[in-house]
């Protein structure tokens, strides 16, 4: 069933085209995640398709028999509203009838509440109501009496999601579910709920988001928003990047012959006489076209920079039995840690459990209750918060990162300037010399990113960092992190920007209580459900267990127990197809090095993802069997 066809959608801003003569359809069962940077039209997109915004040109047909139910960044509601009234203002049957029933109990009438108890029954509200619960309860949504207006921005989005999670359950029609940025100020065990209810429900679903496990967990398609056009890929994240480099590269290749033609035909164009033939002026006219290739611009400038950072001492920065309380509420107890040069360190716990509050007394925003810290005289802290920074409205771009410094400093005395700096975090020489004001939400986060980032600090503190920034801006920010040589603490819900920036959790279970654990926060993970299902486990890793990693005490191997006949029969096997296995996945990889077709990478990804799931058991069951 065909849910929304769309054909040749352009939009624009001013001068500003964000898309131009798109099309596409969405088909019932599609799960479709759109990856663009901030300021390409992902949310204009989705508000044209809920009517809230027109395209210049183009058509959107709906098919009559689904509704639409849209899950945006700005939520409106009435602060006076109790949780539990701002649930019930939805409107369909199963909710009315919900309505009815509760009247019908605080009235007493026993006609009313039999009239009631049937509406129940045909509107299925009984189960409606059941599995509103769940979603409250799995939010960690318990007062219901609150008002909207006391809660927390983060509060109101988890509000405001069990909301549009009933509503798609309410109504026994068709829906297409619209998520923009749905895993903001949700925690991680909330995420993988939502992951796990999105993929149970039977609802057609499109979606924006940065959190790329989530992502992968959820959706099978991806749309790519970039310089006005839209690219289809089928599979996942990394599908998706390999698609992209692809193409780049054959247009690349492209530019480079367009080029050559453009130099020869330039000659021609400046030789000839101002009164042309029709011959020569299709040969202009094919000029004009040549022209506009060759000086695309499809290459990214690098970020394998050599930055030049203020000195690091031999001291970072150490702690020393830090404790805070909140009148009965403890947050740290006697913590103690010491920072090294170099170190990248996640923080992860519930919110409220006090991550911002030991960032805040790290810096001296906040007083501890006791304990010492010791700053190295040479740090100088980036901090990266959720409060953004100040601006004037007016100010362009390029003159509030000018402000700082003219130059950014690499080693061996060389700089880039202001303006190459930008370019590397994708703003372009047209939104450089924009007014502030002009950016979209999420460019104006990406331009606190650039402004903390161009001070050049040695110890960088993120709180954090993800929310609202787009997965280009993220894979930069990564690049740049990794290579950044000063210490670093970063506080996320982001899985995946965990795993592949920190080696390190500190981890705030409450009641002051903080865990270190070395490895990243996958790792760290699997661990806490490991504990959960052994309680022994636990008891015994909780012994007082120092922040610094104790030495291991060698524990004495029992001996070698020798391999039955079966389990050498099944060694023998595993050594001589782990060399084939190898062999295959090479040749695939070097298919989908020069496999430009879409549905040939796809399948050939399938078949990769395949062989290297067999290849990795081979490998795990030849260490077991080794050992």
């Amino acid at each position: 069933m065909n849910y929304v066809a769309a054909e040749n959608l352009t939009k624009s801003y001013g001068i500003k085209t964000l898309f131009k003569n798109i099309s596409f359809n969405i088909n019932e069962g599609d799960k479709i995640a759109i990856v663009a940077k901030n300021g390409s039209g992902k949310s204009t997109l989705l508000k044209i398709l809920m009517g809230k915004e027109i395209a210049d040109s183009g058509t959107v047909v709906i098919n009559k028999d689904i509704q639409v139910v849209l899950f945006d960044q700005e939520i409106d509601f009435e602060s006076d509203l109790t949780i539990d009234e701002f649930m019930m203002t939805l409107d369909s049957a199963p909710i009315l009838a919900l309505k009815k029933y509760h009247h019908a109990l605080l009235s007493g009438n026993p006609d009313e509440m039999e009239t009631a108890l049937a509406e129940m029954e045909i509107h299925k509200a009984w189960d409606l109501e059941n599995e509103m619960s769940q979603i409250l309860s799995q939010l960690k949504i318990t007062d219901l009496s609150a008002k909207m207006g006391m809660l927390s921005g983060g509060q109101i989005k988890r509000v405001a999601l069990a909301k549009l999670l009933t509503e798609t359950r309410a109504e026994h029609r068709h829906t297409l579910l619209i998520m923009d940025e749905p895993t903001n100020h949700l925690d991680v065990e909330m995420v993988e709920w939502l992951e796990n209810y999105l993929n149970k429900a039977k609802i057609t679903l499109l979606l924006v988001t940065h959190d790329r496990y989530f992502l992968d967990a959820v959706c099978g398609i991806i749309w790519e928003m970039e310089d006005q056009n839209l690219y289809f890929h089928n599979g996942s994240y990394a599908t998706y990047l390999e698609n992209k480099m692809i193409r780049e590269d054959n247009m690349n290749s492209t530019i480079d012959k367009a080029q050559n033609l453009y130099r020869k035909e330039l000659e021609w164009m400046r030789r000839q006489p101002k009164a042309r033939t029709t011959k020569s002026k299709s040969r202009q006219d094919d000029f004009y076209e040549t022209e506009k290739i060759a000086k695309t611009d499809t290459r990214k400038e690098s970020l394998e920079l050599d930055f030049e950072m203020k000195r690091l001492g031999n001291k970072i920065l150490e702690l020393k039995d830090i404790s805070k309380s909140y009148g009965d509420k403890l947050l740290l107890k006697d913590f103690s840690y010491s920072f090294q040069r170099g170190e990248k360190v996640g923080i992860v716990g519930k919110n409220g459990a006090g991550k911002s509050t030991l960032l805040n007394i790290i810096q001296g925003f906040e007083p501890k209750d006791s304990g010492e810290i010791e700053t190295g005289e040479t740090i100088k802290f980036g901090y990266f918060s959720q409060k953004g920074v100040k601006y004037k409205e007016d100010e362009r771009v390029i003159d509030f990162i000018r402000e700082i410094s003219e130059n950014f400093p690499l080693a061996n005395g060389r700089t880039i300037s202001a303006s190459q700096f930008l370019r590397l975090f994708l703003f372009d020489d047209q939104t450089q010399y924009s007014p502030i004001s002009k950016l979209s939400g999420g460019e104006k986060r990406r331009l606190h990113l650039m402004y903390i980032l161009y001070q050049n600090p040695n110890f960088l503190i993120f709180d954090e960092p993800t929310n609202d920034l787009d997965l280009p801006t993220l894979t930069i920010l990564e690049n740049f992190l990794l290579n950044f040589q000063g210490s670093l603490i970063i506080v996320s819900h982001d899985r995946y920007f965990m795993d592949r920036i920190v080696d390190h959790i500190l981890a705030f279970e409450g009641e002051g209580k903080i865990k270190d654990f070395i490895g990243n926060f996958s790792e760290y993970r699997e661990n806490l459900k490991l504990e959960e299902k052994n309680p022994k486990t636990v008891v015994e890793k909780k012994v007082e267990a120092p922040v610094v990693a104790p030495t291991p005490v060698p524990t004495p191997q029992a001996p070698k127990k020798k391999l039955s006949f079966k389990e050498q029969r099944e060694l023998e096997t595993i050594e001589k197809e782990i060399p084939e296995f190898e062999e295959k996945r090479a040749a695939i990889l070097e298919q989908l090095n020069n496999e430009a077709d879409y549905e040939k990478i796809s399948k050939l990804s399938a078949e990769l993802e395949s062989l290297s799931e067999k290849l990795e058991n081979h490998e795990m069951r030849w260490l077991e069997l080794q050992d």
